[in-house]
């Protein structure tokens, strides 16, 4: 059995990206968000997502490219002068390692992000992180044992198997980035595992971030692997000013037009790929 879920991430980032994960939802085969508790248009997110019952709705952990959702004094090692989260993320990752103090206000952080989510009365269906920072060993940890207090279930998996994206697009953009990081991927699962996390067993949208346009949605389905699939986008129905600072590369207004393509619906249909969600997954044993 082939089973897929569609997800936007940065759900709350703009009004344009909420505008387009609703309407992707009722009218597309987009399944799930993932939910930036502490950016500018959250409560317009949040409205949408209350009134879309069917829309499941997860935790995106943003600890890099952002503000936290604490006061900044109280945790100053996460944040610049001007305080937003400090955007480096190889010098956070060892703050995070070797830092107790560190770790002590990344933990606080986590739950204040989760204990919003709660306070907004949703259903939580997963959890990951902005720029997949939980295959840090220690965010990984975080997210999963904070995360069983709010019932959390489920994980992203950043595992995206290149042999797929190369029958999908010979001569595609190289698979660099998802090969230096199999080995961090491979320590995720097994902590997964041993949390008794539900994951995906693929996904896509790494190599192709950005950039999920109906032709790669087309090209991808006829090979996409048995098993459970993540594909996740970053859909708007305009390209909104927040795009500019760290995604001016991305074009969500493509990947909008994908998610309600009724070509990508039937192509689906074709394939006997069935849409899901990570809250139907059963939790790993």
């Amino acid at each position: 059995m082939r089973r897929l879920i569609v997800t936007a991430d940065d759900f709350g980032l703009a009004v344009e990206v909420n505008q387009a994960v609703e309407a992707a939802h009722r009218d597309g085969i987009l399944t799930g968000a993932s939910l930036m508790v502490g950016a500018p248009a959250v409560a317009d997110a949040v409205a949408r997502a209350k009134a879309l019952p069917s829309l499941k709705v997860g935790l995106h952990v943003v600890l890099v490219d952002g503000r936290p959702v604490l006061p900044p004094t109280a945790v100053p090692d996460l944040v610049g002068p001007d305080g937003a989260f400090i955007d480096d993320m190889p010098r956070a990752g060892v703050n995070f390692f070797f830092r107790p103090a560190v770790r002590r206000q990344l933990a606080a952080e986590i739950r204040a992000q989760f204990e919003r989510f709660a306070g907004f009365g949703l259903t939580l269906d997963h959890a990951n992180a902005h720029r997949h920072f939980h295959l840090h060993p220690t965010v990984a940890g975080l997210i999963a044992r904070i995360g069983r207090d709010y019932g959390l279930t489920a994980i992203r998996l950043p595992r995206e198997p290149g042999a797929v994206l190369t029958r999908a697009e010979p001569g595609g953009p190289g698979r660099l980035a998802a090969r230096l990081i199999g080995p961090w991927v491979a320590l995720l699962r097994w902590r997964l595992r041993r949390a008794g996390m539900a994951t995906n067993d693929h996904i896509f949208g790494i190599t192709w971030t950005g950039a999920m346009t109906e032709a790669r949605w087309l090209a991808l389905l006829p090979h996409l692997p048995e098993g459970v699939s993540e594909l996740y986008c970053h859909p708007a129905t305009a390209a909104a000013p927040a795009f500019q600072r760290s995604m001016s590369t991305y074009r969500p207004v493509e990947e909008y037009r994908a998610l309600v393509s009724p070509a990508v619906r039937a192509a689906i249909a074709a394939a006997g790929i069935d849409l899901t969600c990570f809250g139907a997954l059963p939790p790993t044993r």
